[in-house]
C-alpha cells in the first residue's frame, strides 16, 4: 500500500538562529568542559581580555578568556605551554566559530615545542655555547653591517629605515632568508654562511664588521626556526660580533642565547650598531677645538719666549748693567759673609780661652782628691798599722813569711817583727787550732 501524502518539509533555519540553536545543544552536551592543550598566538588585549588557541595533534580551538577571569591568573601564559583550562563551549555568532570561553587557566606542564626549547637550551649551555666570556662587543663605527632577514618581513623595513637615519653612510649588506617554515634554518644558515665569506679580512666588497640577525614576533611555531640546533653552532662560529633581534621584546629563542648581544627587537639591535651620525659630527667638533686651542696655547708660549729674546738682544747695554748691578750685589754679600764668620770665630776663641783656666783648675782638684783617696787606700792597706794593733810579722831563716803551723816544726828559729823592731824566737811545740 503506497502513501500518496506529500513529503514533510525540511526547517529552512535562520544564520543566526542555527547558531544559537549549536550553542544550546553544546551547553546541554559539554558544558562545564575541562580541556588540556597547548597555548598558541596567545595576546592580550587593551581591555584586558585574552584571546589564544588551545590545540593538540589533532585539532585547535579558539578561546577568548575576558578580563574578570584572566585577573586571577597566577602565572604569565606563554605559546607552547602546555594548560588545562575550564569553560563553557559555545559559538561566536559573527563568524560561526565555535570558541572555549574560558574561565579558569592553570598550567599542565611546558608543551611539547617548549619542552624541546628547554632540552636543546639546557644542552648547548653545558657545552658552553652560551658563556659571556666568548662574547665580543661591538664596534664602535662599523665601516659595514651585515643583515640576514626575509625581504617580505616587516622587520626588514624596520631595520632599513633605523640605519638609513642614523648612519646613511654606512653601507648595509642584505643577505635575504625564509625566517618561518620547514626550510627556514637552512635558509638562515646558507645566509649566515654566505655574510661570513663576505665578512673576511681581504674580501671583496665593503668590509662587514657586524651581522644583524632579525625577525618580528610571532608564536613559538613561528620563531621556532631559530631554535635550530645547527643554527645555533653557526652563530658561535661567527668571524665578526653578531646580534639577534628575533621577536618582541618577551620572546627568546636558542638564537638569542648564542649571539654576543640580543636586542629586545630588530629595530633595537639596528639601533645597537647605529650612533647616529650627529652624535659623531659633534664629537669631531669638539675635537677641533680641543686641537685648536691647544695649537693656540703652543702658539701663545712660544710668542712669549720670542719676545723675551729680541728684549735681551735688542738692548745688550742694559743687559750688561744689570748683570754687572747683580755681581757687585753677589761681592758684597760675599764680603758681608767673610766679615760675619771671622767675627764668630774670634767670639768662639775668646769664650774657649775663658773657659779654659776654669777647666784646667776643675782638673786639678779632681785629680788631686783621686791622690787623696790613693793615699788612705794605700795607708789602710800597710801592714805595719797591723803591728801597731799588736800584731806580729813572722819569717823563717831565708825571709819568708810564715802564716801557717805547719811550716814550723820544733827547734826552728823565727824572726818576729813587731811595730819598734824585731825578736828572734824559737819553735817549742806547734799547736793546731
Amino acid at each position: 500500500m503506497y502513501d500518496f501524502s506529500e513529503p514533510a518539509q525540511a526547517t529552512v533555519w535562520e544564520v543566526g538562529a542555527l547558531c544559537r540553536a549549536v550553542a544550546d545543544a553544546l551547553q546541554a552536551r559539554f558544558n562545564p568542559v575541562t580541556v588540556r592543550g597547548e597555548i598558541t598566538g596567545f595576546s592580550r588585549a587593551a581591555s584586558g581580555h585574552c584571546y589564544f588557541s588551545i590545540k593538540d595533534a589533532q585539532g585547535q580551538i579558539r578561546c577568548a578568556m575576558f578580563r574578570r577571569a584572566a585577573v586571577l591568573l597566577d602565572f604569565s601564559p606563554r605559546d607552547g605551554e602546555l594548560v588545562e583550562l575550564r569553560g563553557k563551549l559555545g559559538v561566536y555568532e559573527q563568524r560561526g566559530d565555535l570558541q572555549l570561553i574560558v574561565d579558569s587557566l592553570q598550567r599542565a606542564g611546558q608543551g611539547a615545542w617548549f619542552e624541546q626549547f628547554l632540552r636543546l637550551k639546557a644542552q648547548l649551555q653545558a657545552e658552553g655555547l652560551f658563556d659571556a666570556q666568548r662574547k665580543r662587543a661591538l664596534p664602535a663605527m662599523p665601516r659595514g653591517i651585515g643583515l640576514v632577514t626575509s625581504l617580505g618581513a616587516a622587520a626588514l623595513h624596520d631595520v632599513v629605515t633605523a640605519l638609513r637615519r642614523r648612519v646613511p653612510h654606512i653601507p648595509v649588506v642584505l643577505v635575504p632568508a625564509l625566517v618561518q617554515g620547514a626550510t627556514a634554518p637552512q635558509s638562515l644558515r646558507d645566509a649566515l654562511s654566505r655574510l661570513y665569506r663576505m665578512a673576511g679580512e681581504g674580501a671583496p666588497g665593503p668590509q662587514i664588521d657586524v651581522i644583524l640577525l632579525v625577525r618580528g614576533g610571532g608564536s613559538i611555531e613561528d620563531l621556532w626556526a631559530f631554535n635550530d640546533e645547527q643554527l645555533a653552532r653557526l652563530i658561535v662560529q661567527s668571524p665578526v660580533p653578531l646580534i639577534s633581534g628575533v621577536g618582541h621584546e618577551t620572546d627568546f629563542t636558542i638564537a638569542d642565547f648564542c649571539a654576543d648581544l640580543r636586542a629586545p627587537t630588530p629595530t633595537a639591535a639596528a639601533e645597537l650598531v647605529s650612533l647616529p651620525r650627529e652624535n659623531w659630527l659633534a664629537a669631531l667638533d669638539q675635537g677641533a677645538q680641543r686641537v685648536q686651542a691647544a695649537a693656540q696655547r703652543h702658539l701663545d708660549r712660544h710668542q712669549q719666549r720670542l719676545d723675551h729674546a729680541a728684549q735681551r738682544l735688542g738692548r745688550p747695554s742694559g743687559q750688561l748693567h744689570r748683570n754687572q748691578q747683580q755681581l757687585a750685589r753677589s761681592a758684597q754679600r760675599l764680603r758681608h759673609a767673610m766679615q760675619l764668620a771671622l767675627q764668630q770665630r774670634r767670639q768662639q776663641q775668646q769664650q774657649l780661652a775663658r773657659q779654659m783656666p776654669q777647666g784646667l783648675e776643675r782638673g786639678l782638684e779632681w785629680q788631686q782628691r783621686r791622690l787623696e783617696r790613693a793615699a788612705l787606700r794605700l795607708e789602710l792597706l800597710d801592714p805595719r798599722q797591723a803591728l801597731q794593733r799588736g800584731y806580729a810579722l813572722l819569717t823563717d831563716a831565708q825571709g819568708r813569711a810564715v802564716t801557717r803551723v805547719a811550716q814550723a816544726r820544733p827547734g826552728d828559729a823565727l824572726r818576729a817583727s813587731l811595730s819598734d823592731g824585731d825578736i828572734d824566737v824559737t819553735v817549742t811545740q806547734p799547736r793546731l787550732l
